[in-house]
């Protein structure tokens, strides 16, 4: 009997700590607390002491107000020039409106990263390879943009995103580095060709000036070849002796010559230098 009777008091002091627990939430700082009444949304519970109905009231969702960064997985996209590129982002969002997070999207991570994924493949689809590679910035204002005013009604706001990587595909890689090595074949077929050119006309314009000069020279050889002969004939006049004396002169130096060469010659010489001299000369013989 006393332990029937002590029994009833027992289970109604721990029925009323049960319903005090029940009713007292302690939230800590950084999040905030959905609070469901009768299974409709009664209030949200801010970080601090607070009080609720105990089982009437039931804590629902527990959201963060922190910032949430989102790492967005890689994936390849086709650009507006048909090259495929492989591109990943990080994503900066704050829930601003937990009634909104909790009951405007299933999962509002996951719908958040599913929009970055798709924003980012519309952005990138209508860039050249080139734009996208060198566009960074551009992509992410644009990117932020596109998002900011899709996430507002689930209560989240987008601070940034931020392109962790953007680069060929493997494949692309290949076809760029083919492409640059054919390039860099072109260039030095160019350069080898207008070397060879240059080196052609270069070529050409010193045979016509060795030409040119060697033309010169053999006009000058014979002006004053010319002008010997009249000074000769006009120094000598009548008087054959002296005529003699060069022809005999320039006929001993060939003679030595002919004498130190090893090779054997026939030398025709006239019969009578004399006549040789006045035919030479203009003049007839008597």
């Amino acid at each position: 009997m006393l332990f029937s009777s002590l029994l009833i008091p027992l289970l109604l002091t721990a029925f009323a700590l049960v319903t005090l627990a029940k009713g007292v939430r302690i939230v800590p700082q950084g999040e905030e607390w959905i609070v469901e009444r009768l299974g409709r949304y009664h209030t949200t519970l801010k970080p601090g002491l607070n009080f609720v109905i105990p089982y009437m009231d039931r804590v629902q969702y527990n959201l963060p107000t922190k910032d949430i960064i989102l790492d967005i997985q890689q994936q390849e996209i086709i650009t507006k020039d048909n090259a495929i590129i492989v591109a990943n982002a990080l994503c900066f969002l704050k829930v601003i409106d937990p009634q909104k997070a909790a009951y405007g999207v299933q999962d509002y991570q996951y719908a958040v990263s599913s929009l970055t994924m798709t924003a980012l493949r519309a952005i990138i689809g209508t860039l050249d390879l080139d734009e996208a590679l060198s566009s960074r910035e551009a992509i992410k204002a644009k990117l932020a943009e596109a998002m900011s005013t899709q996430t507002d009604d689930w209560g989240i706001a987008v601070r940034s995103v931020e392109i962790q990587d953007i680069k060929p595909s493997a494949s692309m890689q290949g076809a760029m580095e083919r492409q640059a090595a054919a390039e860099r074949e072109r260039k030095a077929a160019v350069t080898r060709a207008e070397g060879e050119r240059q080196a052609a006309v270069l070529a050409a314009t010193a045979r016509e000036e060795a030409a040119t000069k060697d033309a010169a020279a053999t006009v000058k050889l014979a002006e004053a070849s010319a002008t010997s002969i009249v000074k000769i004939k006009q120094a000598i006049g009548d008087d054959m002796v002296p005529a003699m004396y060069l022809l005999g002169e320039r006929y001993i130096d060939a003679m030595q010559s002919l004498a130190a060469s090893d090779n054997a010659k026939i030398v025709v010489l006239p019969a009578d230098l004399q006549e040789t001299v006045r035919g030479l000369m203009g003049k007839k013989s008597a």
